[in-house]
């Protein structure tokens, strides 16, 4: 008989992780969730607690396929009503909730932060908000939605994205595999509030650029997002994350271009900003403000 002690896991749900963050609620005592702290998020060893535990034994056994040491999932409940729509979030390898989380997968790590990074855009967003009939955000939709396809993924481009993914995301010890997995060896990062609001922001606008959306349209799809407008006019007195963002779009625009492979071969080439070239308003740079 094994008499060896059990290991259990936290079963992550879907309110417990947000865009960038798998540390946006904990459960407490009285069964209901309550949003992490900022003293928390800035720890890299707090982290939220679950409502229920399951046997790593039969984690193991529904992730055999699966070699890394974390899960990527997107929300199934979404609605038009709240914040943003679609929300993706990467957490450590443990059990989640079939239910409400949609598991994605199975990509190649050296294109997967650009996916990630592409879910979690405004432009994607307005989007899935056009292509959703209901509440549920289903693995049906998810394949019908417009992603840009790994082959678009020029060096460049990569190297532009995954420094501010890696931010983003890695703000806690307990995502040191997916760290590693992007070639980081160092700490976490700090949940820096504005810092990442900025690298949410140049995210966004080269997202507007690679779908081809001109600054009008831009401007309009930004504008379809009225609780962050509220939200924003209330803490800042304009509409920051539009003025931000547009602002990042035109100074994009002002770079030279580049060429990289369109979503279908036969399609040859597109243009993109060369990001390269790119200087960001952060100090230190992305990904490299490590705790």
């Amino acid at each position: 008989m094994n008499d060896s002690p059990r290991r259990y896991l936290p079963l992550y749900e879907a309110k417990m992780m947000h865009q960038f963050s798998h540390r946006w609620a904990s459960y407490q005592p009285n069964g209901k969730t309550r949003d992490m702290t900022a003293a928390e998020l800035r720890d890299p060893a707090a982290l939220p607690l679950p409502r229920y535990w399951v046997d790593e034994r039969d984690v193991e056994a529904r992730l055999e396929h699966w070699d890394r040491g974390w899960l990527l999932a997107s929300r199934d409940i979404c609605r038009s009503t709240d914040m943003v729509t679609a929300i993706m979030g990467l957490f450590p390898r443990a059990a989640s909730s079939g239910v409400n989380i949609q598991h994605i997968i199975g990509d190649p790590i050296d294109r997967l932060e650009g996916f990630y990074a592409n879910f979690n855009t405004f432009v994607f967003d307005f989007v899935v908000r056009q292509k959703v009939g209901g509440t549920h955000l289903s693995q049906n939709y998810l394949k019908q939605l417009p992603v840009i396809p790994p082959r678009c993924y020029s060096p460049p481009l990569l190297d532009f994205i995954r420094p501010r993914v890696l931010e983003l995301a890695y703000t806690a010890w307990d995502l040191q595999p997916f760290a590693r997995d992007l070639g980081y060896a160092g700490p976490p990062f700090v949940f820096d509030a504005e810092r990442r609001f900025w690298l949410r922001c140049e995210l966004d606008a080269l997202y507007f650029h690679l779908y081809g959306i001109s600054r009008d349209d831009a401007a309009y799809i930004l504008d379809s997002f009225p609780i962050v407008k509220r939200k924003d006019e209330a803490a800042y007195g304009d509409y920051r994350s539009k003025r931000v963002i547009l602002q990042l779009y035109d100074e994009l625009a002002a770079l030279p271009t580049m060429h990289v492979p369109a979503p279908r071969a036969a399609d040859g080439a597109l243009e993109a900003p060369d990001v390269s070239a790119w200087l960001s308003p952060l100090q230190p740079p992305p990904g490299m403000a490590g705790a």
